[in-house]
């Protein structure tokens, strides 16, 4: 299942700024935290990669059964 969103653009006098707000049950199921900072990555004109900092996964990964 998909969760669609907008684009927003912000027009200044001498600047821009865009913004894509993430649904808030996608941000709880991502388990983001409040000033996260991420880096989005172009993979190609349909689709960006939002990639996380490894500090930010490591407590996530001790949460997560191992693998056999």
């Amino acid at each position: 299942m998909g969760y669609s969103t907008k684009v927003q653009l912000i027009k200044r006098k001498s600047s821009e700024q865009w913004y894509v707000n993430f649904p808030a049950a996608v941000a709880h199921a991502i388990e983001f935290t409040k000033g996260e900072e991420v880096e989005w990555i172009i993979d190609d004109h349909e689709r960006l990669v939002l990639q996380r900092s490894e500090q930010a996964t490591a407590s996530l990964k001790k949460k997560l059964p191992k693998k056999n």
